[in-house]
């Protein structure tokens, strides 16, 4: 009896279960805004619920925070600072190869920032938070004055009209502008296919005081003199005061539309920007900046293809028309593109519709594509104080261009192409 019960307690015996890992985490830091976050977060728990081996985690920050993030979401600023030095990332060509990953992306488009390219035309970061200056106009306040909304303000002179009209009607602000040095030079004059740059020898040396950039700046002036234009401190203020219904038309980037249309208790019409006639060719195409996801470099070869992974569900087509729709940037593949010509979405990318038909409204020529000096943060510091004086009537429009061009001069040598 006795072995009996010692063979049916042996017969009991089991391995240990093994114990199920946790997944491992990939750190993404960003610093989009609460808004953009919940969508970014969105696309991640998504990513989340079907990644067995790694997880993303996302949280508000930079690149040279605590944590090693392996990912990073960096503006203009902060993306120079990341840049500056001995490459702090892997090229997302590089880890979408090696991770056996393809990348439906967007050939990228001259008319794209620079720095997110390599020589060879590879994506060295996805540029998820791309837009182009466009223009925004309270449509309620339009028909208050006696203005159609839908009537087209093609150039210029036709918004000059719109604004004298509602100003005569008592409008405070008439017109607005988010980001002028962006708007009013760099996008300005690739819309009239100008150029911000000359080329000295390799490299280039910046020239935006020509002829148009000159009678522009001397127009908006004289806006601001008629009380036809305010321009504000904050960067943003000025889309502050056109959601609050101050401002009746703004020129501002293309992803503003989501945050417009989420806050501001009117109507909100959106629009190409206007063109000078007397330009032959105008309008030429407009230019996308913004910022971009970058992986750092010195991660383990396991995270790299996590990461891949990522990035290819990223760009699926039903996470890109996600995307586009909560965030306001422009698409990262055809994908996307073809998403806003569908009617289901209605209005949720007419955003999007009218950046693309500015972006490519003709072919890139050298003149109206990214120049590696525009789009800089030291070169739109030095314009908007130097536009600033013209505000202030201390400088006319062509002695404060002068100044900012031999400024951004003095910065450092000449950009390398």
């Amino acid at each position: 009896m006795g072995v009996g019960v010692a063979h049916a307690a042996k017969a009991v015996v089991r391995p240990p279960a093994a114990v199920a890992s946790e997944p491992k985490e990939i750190h993404l830091v960003h610093q989009l805004g609460p808004k953009r976050e919940e969508a970014l977060k969105q696309l991640v728990e998504r990513f989340n619920e079907r990644s067995k081996d790694y997880r993303l985690s996302v949280r508000t920050g930079t690149w040279s925070d605590d944590g090693s993030p392996h990912l990073m979401i960096l503006p203009g600023e902060d993306m120079e600072r990341f840049l500056a030095g001995k490459p702090r990332y892997k090229a997302l060509s590089a880890v979408m190869r090696e991770g056996g990953v393809p990348l439906p992306a967007l050939k990228p488009p001259a008319i794209m920032t620079r720095a997110l390219v390599d020589a060879k035309g590879q994506l060295l970061a996805l540029p998820v938070g791309l837009s182009t200056p466009v223009l925004y106009i309270n449509r309620g306040e339009f028909r208050r004055v006696g203005l159609d909304p839908d009537a087209p303000l093609k150039t210029w002179f036709e918004l000059q009209q719109a604004l004298g009209q509602l100003f005569d009607s008592g409008s405070t602000c008439p017109y607005t502008v988010s980001q002028p040095g962006r708007v009013m030079i760099e996008n300005t004059s690739a819309w009239h296919n100008e150029p911000v740059s000359a080329r000295q020898g390799k490299s280039e040396r910046p020239s935006f005081n020509g002829m148009l950039q000159v009678k522009h700046v001397a127009m908006m002036a004289s806006w601001h003199r008629a009380r036809y234009l305010r321009i504000f401190g904050a960067e943003s203020e000025a889309e502050q005061r056109f959601a609050s219904g101050e401002c009746a038309v703004i020129a501002a980037p293309s992803a503003s539309w989501t945050d417009f249309r989420r806050t501001a208790e009117f109507e909100v019409g959106i629009a190409p920007l206007p063109y000078h006639e007397d330009f032959p060719g105008a309008p030429q195409n407009t230019l996308a900046d913004g910022a971009a996801m970058w992986v750092a470099a010195g991660k383990r070869p396991a995270e790299y293809k996590a990461i891949a992974r990522f990035v290819g569900f990223w760009l699926q087509p039903e996470n890109q028309v996600a995307w586009q729709r909560e965030s306001g940037y422009l698409p990262l593949n055809r994908a996307g593109v073809f998403a806003t010509q569908s009617e289901v979405l209605g209005p949720d990318l007419e955003n999007i519709k009218v950046a693309v038909s500015q972006l490519n409204n003709k072919p890139a020529t050298v003149e109206s594509s990214a120049s590696p000096i525009a789009g800089r943060a030291r070169m739109l510091d030095i314009l908007d104080q130097e536009l600033s004086a013209v505000w202030a009537d201390r400088k006319p429009a062509k002695e404060a261009l002068d100044n900012a061009v031999a400024r951004v001069q003095a910065t450092g040598a000449p950009v390398l192409r």
